[in-house]
């Protein structure tokens, strides 16, 4: 079966390297490996909230009930990891971030966002860039509730970026007019992360 397996992989990885979808030096997997820092954190929902903060005229808390009643939507894209994997097609559903942003007044300047995470996490986003059309936070994977262990019960998407940017346990955001680097990105990795560049680590 394992040998299977990887004669799939590997005939489904030249078709996606021939359709350019693979960045540099990145394999394809079928499956979904788990890679974090520390625990998988412990949330009750009815405790857990959604924080909007910074450069806004007012800031914005969700609950979660209130989270999940904004708008969704489902994109599909492709999921790259500083760690040489791809997976690709990936069925997501949650609320857009330009959705969510609507539900605050920008003050003028905004260039960055911050995102928090639980135990403090953070990294660090131009706010072009999470204006697109595929960046969302998501609570379902593949038609299934985004497990714990893989950033649930929602996680940040931005699938144009190395998948540290695609926040697990996220908690909301923080608006800036300067870029404020995150955990990873104060730890020697790269500020922006674009995996079609190689952008893994040191330097703005």
């Amino acid at each position: 079966m394992a040998n299977y397996e990887d004669t799939e992989r590997r005939k489904l990885e030249k078709i996606a390297q021939k359709d350019g979808r693979l960045p540099p030096v990145q394999s394809l997997t079928l499956k979904w490996p788990v890679l974090h820092v520390g625990d998988v954190p412990r949330i009750i929902e009815e405790r857990w909230d959604f924080t909007i903060l910074g450069m806004v005229e007012e800031p914005k808390k969700f609950t979660w009930k209130e989270s999940r009643a904004l708008p969704q939507s489902e994109v599909i894209s492709d999921f790259h990891c500083v760690t040489r994997w791809s997976r690709l097609d990936n069925r997501w559903k949650g609320v857009l971030f330009t959705d969510v942003l609507k539900s605050v007044k920008m003050q003028p300047g905004v260039e960055f966002v911050s995102v928090l995470a639980e135990e403090g996490y953070t990294a660090n986003i131009p706010l072009v860039d999470l204006a697109r059309r595929d960046v969302l936070f998501t609570f379902e994977h593949d038609g299934e509730p985004l497990a714990a262990d893989h950033g649930g019960p929602l996680r940040l998407i931005v699938p144009h970026l190395y998948a540290w940017k695609s926040v697990k346990w996220v908690r909301g955001f923080v608006l800036l007019d300067h870029d404020r680097l995150g955990f990873w990105e104060r730890n020697g990795y790269h500020a922006y992360g674009d995996p079609w560049k190689e952008q893994r680590y040191s330097g703005r």
